[in-house]
């Protein structure tokens, strides 16, 4: 294993920010950390960075421990929301600053500058100054900046939540095109569940400073493990079991063993079939048009459910519909969120 936390305690006075973390993460592996505000995911980033100290635990690169060497001898590189570039430098000079105070060569740092603004395509930027740029382009010269040194690590906190929806997703096509061509073991902190799954081979989804679930982006959409997880990673229909059983007792035999009324069944918006039928059992309320699919919200004898559909869609707001739903659409989570009402969420 290259980066392991085992057990990292956290308390700020009688809050506990991390109760026992324990994380994985191989050579080359890009992991989001995934919560909600407040689940952990930044506290563990930060310990991991050495900028906060453990009260228990440990964190180990390659074996050997890191607890007592300071952030500057971790050799990791750190990307930060708020791009922490130096205002009076030039991009250039940004990105070679870890290089000028190493003592490498001026040469080498130029060569290096060149190739990591062709890398992140800004070559055309480097005499300009951080503020001349949008904030997009200051992102990728913060990552740039970040990988100049040959990290052992990169870090990212949050690094796309100041951007607007066209930047992000252009960005987060960049980040995840340079960590694969350079193949930097990644940790990224995230709130945004698409973010995760377009991002991570691994997803570690938090709450409450302890880890719910982690596994594959595939993992954690289609097997959730928890009525958390579930409500977290996208649209979910989340049902109790009486009026499954009852208006479709084929789903029923999908529940793992020993399961009590404690799970819910997940169903995902897009595995529900639908078609208009007179006598269906279900009434379509709204339609929302989101471009390459509709999202209904369909009210029936188990409940309010979202459907969505691609390409054209023969259904109306008022019209009767037949619902269809195959056994393996129905996934069992334990509802680790009690007192809630279940139902559609996002």
């Amino acid at each position: 294993m290259y980066l392991s936390v085992s057990n990292a305690t956290k308390t700020y006075g009688t809050f506990k920010a991390l109760d026992s973390v324990s994380i994985e993460i191989e050579q080359g592996e890009f992991v989001c950390l995934l919560g909600p505000s407040g689940c952990g995911k930044t506290t563990l980033l930060r310990l991991i960075a050495g900028l906060s100290e453990l009260d228990g635990g440990d964190i180990l690169l390659e074996g050997r421990a890191l607890s007592d060497q300071p952030a500057r001898k971790r050799g990791f590189g750190i990307v930060f929301q708020s791009y922490s570039l130096f205002p009076n430098m030039t991009v250039a000079e940004n990105i070679g600053y870890g290089l000028k105070i190493r003592g490498t060569p001026r040469a080498e740092v130029s060569k290096r500058v060149a190739e990591l603004l062709a890398l992140v395509k800004l070559p055309h930027v480097a005499d300009s100054f951080p503020g001349q740029l949008s904030g997009g382009q200051q992102q990728r010269i913060a990552l740039a900046r970040a990988i100049a040194v040959d990290p052992r690590v990169l870090l990212l906190d949050e690094p796309l939540s100041a951007l607007d929806a066209k930047v992000r997703a252009e960005l987060r096509s960049e980040i995840r095109h340079v960590q694969r061509t350079l193949g930097i073991p990644t940790l990224m902190v995230t709130h945004d569940q698409e973010e995760a799954l377009a991002l991570a081979d691994k997803i570690i989804c938090m709450n409450h400073g302890v880890v719910v679930q982690s596994g594959t982006p595939e993992d954690l959409y289609h097997r959730p493990a928890t009525r958390f997880v579930a409500d977290f990673m996208g649209i979910s229909n989340l049902v109790p079991a009486e009026p499954i059983s009852r208006e479709y007792p084929d789903l029923m035999n999908t529940r793992p063993a020993g399961a009590d009324d404690s799970h819910v069944a997940c169903i995902r918006p897009e595995q529900i079939g639908m078609t208009p039928d007179p006598e269906g059992n279900a009434t379509v309320r709204s339609i929302s048009f989101l471009g390459n699919l509709r999202r209904l919200e369909v009210d029936s004898p188990i409940g309010p459910l979202v459907v969505e559909t691609h390409g054209g869609n023969p259904c109306r707001e008022g019209e009767r519909v037949s619902l269809n739903i195959a056994p393996e659409a129905c996934i069992w989570v334990e509802d680790d969120m009690p007192g809630k009402p279940v139902g559609a969420a996002a």
